[in-house]
């Protein structure tokens, strides 16, 4: 099939596009990219190639075709000096590639490395599945990780799944377990967090609650800072972390440790770019010198 014959499987992204067409679809299913040019005699050999295994594959992976006189500015992010140039990206990140003509056995054999596993499969289907169907993504998160039990990205979203339901020990359970490898995932770095922040404002109390009885009594600074474990609980992440502060600037010795973590856990929650995040951390650093 040639380029300018129709195919569900192999699209032509525009500069405007090609965030959402390539970029952003690439988490839904891999993305082969084709930078050619129509002066380039080894992409012509290529492209019917690649185009028969994409219709082939039926969708188990798309066939982006660039062009790079017209995308120059793309071809330029990518790296390409030489085509062609075949680039694979799942999730949004290049897991592949290869420069020049490539026999037919070969280009299987590459498309073959960049397909998701059976587990890494079901993975996708059950993410699919959490908002509308709960049991249903359960199960295939489970089933995954019975396949591939070290599949950290099935871990950590059933963990994800479990503390949105509340079940919360169990949750716990697989993030311990994550970590015992000595690591772990931002992903999972972030379910630690909102466990912890989960826990201690549960064992804190009532925001209201506290917020009358710190106020009632301001040198009980206990109370002030469960006052902070249960803002952070509820997300009222601003409040927390002036809280846990003021906590520290009253008694150093008995609470920098403690507030220190409270408000990782927050930083963690929060997106990198947080003006938040940039504040507090220079205030706590400056607290602990």
């Amino acid at each position: 099939m040639s380029a300018n014959q129709t195919s569900p499987w192999v699209i032509q992204p525009t500069r405007e596009s090609f965030q959402q067409d390539v970029v952003e679809r690439s988490r839904e299913v891999p993305i082969v990219i084709d930078f050619w040019a129509e002066w380039c005699q080894p992409c012509r050999l290529l492209a019917p190639l690649l185009e028969k295994l994409a219709n082939e594959y039926q969708g188990k992976f798309l066939l982006a075709k660039v062009e790079t006189e017209k995308l120059s500015e793309i071809a330029s992010g990518f790296g390409v000096q030489s085509i062609p140039a075949v680039y694979a990206i799942r999730n949004g990140e290049i897991i592949d590639a290869f420069v020049g003509l490539l026999p037919e056995h070969q280009l299987r054999a590459f498309i073959q490395r960049i397909l998701p596993s059976p587990a890494e499969a079901l993975l996708a289907e059950a993410k699919k599945l959490v908002e509308t169907d709960a049991a249903t993504a359960e199960a295939k998160f489970r089933e995954a990780i019975e396949s591939a039990p070290n599949l950290a990205d099935a871990n950590i979203a059933l963990a994800e799944l479990l503390l949105t339901q509340s079940r919360v020990d169990e949750a716990r359970s697989i993030v311990d377990e994550l970590e015992k490898r000595g690591f772990l995932e931002p992903e999972a770095e972030k379910l630690k967090a909102r466990l912890h922040l989960m826990e201690h404002g549960k064992q804190a109390g009532n925001v209201d609650d506290l917020r009358r009885a710190a106020a009632e009594n301001p040198a009980n600074l206990e109370l002030t800072f469960k006052l902070g474990e249960s803002l952070a609980a509820a997300g009222q992440y601003e409040e927390a972390l002036q809280t846990f502060l003021n906590v520290i600037k009253q008694d150093r010795k008995t609470y920098l440790e403690r507030a220190r973590q409270a408000m990782v856990d927050i930083f963690h929650l929060l997106p990198a770019d947080s003006e938040l995040t940039t504040t507090y951390r220079r205030q706590l650093s400056m607290m602990m010198y």
